[in-house]
């Protein structure tokens, strides 16, 4: 069996530093990737493997701490910060914007190791529901208009006469579109579909017919 390739970025400006944890990593099984600023980091094509982003508190061209925020919202890797300035208001905002540790240097070795693979699991696992959420969306792109306008109703948990008066559309064509639902999304049930629509943020519609009783 083929071992997983994890990658380390470093983005220091301390090149002995950068250095020394190459040469600690890479024993390791570990890539370790590094940069003199965010810039350069920014700038390199990141390979789709599981990651972690060892970043200095102090760089060049940002603060490390303002390119955390600068991140937050991209498919970066969980964020170790090291710093040879550590303070608790700034380990406390890294901490707060998601990072796994705040190092101080000169820190052990265990210490870093142990929150580079927090991290590195962490990414992992955020890659792999970002891969589900993707595929979710590609069958979800399947659906015709008007399956997409069942979708919600059914998932809402109206009875499909109560789904079908809601377009104005007969209660067999109503079935139609749910099995087509279920097949394109590969629903096993209707609680299946349920969690489906809340990935993907489906809004679920409360219809004027939800909670009457049907006859």
């Amino acid at each position: 069996m083929i071992a997983e390739e994890r990658i380390v970025f470093i983005v220091d400006d301390d090149q002995h530093m950068r250095e020394t944890l190459c040469e600690l990593l890479t024993p390791l099984g570990l890539r370790a990737l590094a940069f003199g600023s965010a810039a350069e980091y920014g700038d390199f094509p990141r390979p789709d493997l599981p990651a972690c982003l060892v970043l200095d508190v102090e760089l060049p061209d940002i603060k490390g701490l303002e390119f955390q925020e600068q991140i937050a919202d991209g498919d970066h890797p969980p964020i170790v910060f090291i710093t040879g300035h550590g303070d608790i208001p700034s380990s406390v905002r890294a901490m707060k914007g998601g990072a796994i540790d705040f190092l101080t240097k000169p820190f052990r070795q265990s210490e870093l190791m142990e929150a580079i693979h927090a991290a590195i699991g962490l990414d992992r696992v955020s890659r792999l529901e970002r891969a589900k959420l993707a595929k979710l969306r590609q069958r979800f792109s399947s659906l015709t208009p008007r399956e997409r306008e069942v979708l919600p109703l059914v998932a809402s948990g109206l009875l499909n006469k109560q789904a079908a008066a809601e377009l104005g559309i007969s209660e067999v064509t109503l079935q139609i579109h749910r099995s087509k639902i279920m097949q394109k999304m590969k629903a096993a049930s209707l609680a299946d579909l349920v969690r489906i629509a809340e990935k993907l943020e489906i809004p679920i519609t409360h219809s004027r017919h939800a909670g009457m009783v049907s006859k």
